[in-house]
């Protein structure tokens, strides 16, 4: 892969905590950024993991859902 040199201004203290992070984990500044940049790339395309695909629309529309895990909550805290 080709690359090109890229300046960019941040302040002072995220600089050195950059230099610092990169070296506590054995990588270079350059790959740091380019690691993160590779992830936002990944996320903004990302579809939806199919475990969670597979649970969608489990629960029927017409349950209040937030109402039924209170009164599960309420039924198990019960002190009686």
């Amino acid at each position: 892969m080709a690359t090109a040199k890229l300046t960019v201004r941040l302040p002072r203290e995220e600089i050195e905590f950059a230099k610092q992070y990169a070296q506590e984990h054995r990588v270079t500044v350059a790959e740091l950024f380019d690691r993160y940049l590779r992830r936002l790339q990944e996320a903004s395309g990302a579809a939806i993991h199919p475990e969670v695909e597979k649970i969608s629309g489990i629960i029927p529309p017409d349950v209040d859902a937030r109402a039924a895990y209170l009164d599960h909550l309420a039924r198990k805290h019960r002190c009686e």
